[in-house]
């Protein structure tokens, strides 16, 4: 299996069955997870080793972050999905900086220091799959569903969204009630784009730092293969710095945005529980 420059496909392709080389990078990805969280939490102690104190330094930084956003009564619920989210991502997105993935695979004519085009590359960054963030993204608009119906029910979120603000009454009451209907729809519109927005970005910011690591790559790809193998190592390397940053980056804009979204439809919850209690 030769290692050669791999043109960024903008679609993961299949490698078995419906396997494909994103699906792989995700297996791998979630047994990293699963290997280190489980050496983490194996034989926990008082007096923690460097594992599990590794380990609970992340989860009470994330439970914290999360905490400070979606306030102390939904964090509980919200913190798994949001610190899965976040940590898989991240790993994903790095994971995707490392030699090999998206320029390891087959295509004709191939060498070692060739500069032939991956017809498949074995492995492709996740978060490169549209599918992928895609997925992540339904999962999200599902608890968001979940979480705000249980702690506002149906009608606290259809008052919210559409009900008139001020108390105003007669003619101008009358108005107001028709703009904020209004506004209610736009509000709707605009949760239901966030199922466009969310995975675009994410998989946008990553799929563009590939194209650029790839272009380095081949800037000198016509110089001879000496000239060509270095270049391809050493014009991407500050572009790799760029991507290391980016990828925290989309991890914490992905996160961050789904708890805000998460805030946004369940702060106003508690006056509504009261109200039906009474």
């Amino acid at each position: 299996m030769p290692l050669v420059l791999a043109v960024v496909s903008p679609e993961a392709l299949p490698l078995a069955g419906f396997v494909t080389n994103s699906i792989l990078v995700a297996l791998i990805v979630l047994g990293l997870i699963l290997w280190v969280s489980n050496k983490a939490t194996a034989g926990m102690t008082l007096v923690p080793h460097k594992w599990q104190n590794f380990f609970e330094l992340v989860i009470e930084f994330l439970y914290n972050q999360i905490e400070s956003i979606v306030g102390k009564k939904v964090a509980p619920t919200a913190f798994p999905l949001l610190a899965t989210l976040f940590i898989f991502i991240l790993v994903s997105n790095w994971f995707g900086l490392l030699p090999g993935v998206g320029s390891i695979g087959w295509g004709e004519g191939a060498g070692m220091f060739s500069l032939a085009e991956v017809d498949t590359p074995l492995f492709r960054p996740v978060t490169a799959d549209i599918n992928a963030t895609l997925g992540m993204t339904l999962v999200v608009f599902a608890f968001w569903i979940y979480v705000t119906l249980r702690e506002v029910g149906v009608w606290g979120f259809l008052s919210h969204t559409f009900g008139p603000k001020g108390g105003l009454t007669g003619l101008m009451g009358l108005v107001m009630a028709v703009i904020f209907f209004m506004v209610g729809l736009i509000e709707v519109f605009s949760i239901l784009l966030r199922n466009l927005t969310l995975p675009m970005r994410l998989y946008g910011n990553i799929y563009a730092g590939e194209n650029v690591l790839h272009t380095m790559s081949g800037m000198l790809a016509d110089k001879g293969p000496v000239v060509s193998f270095l270049g391809s190592v050493m014009l991407p390397l500050p572009f790799y710095f760029m991507e290391l940053l980016v990828g925290i980056l989309q991890a914490m804009v992905f996160t961050l945005l789904t708890a805000v979204y998460i805030k946004l439809s369940t702060e106003h919850g508690d006056g509504h529980g009261e109200e039906a209690h009474h």
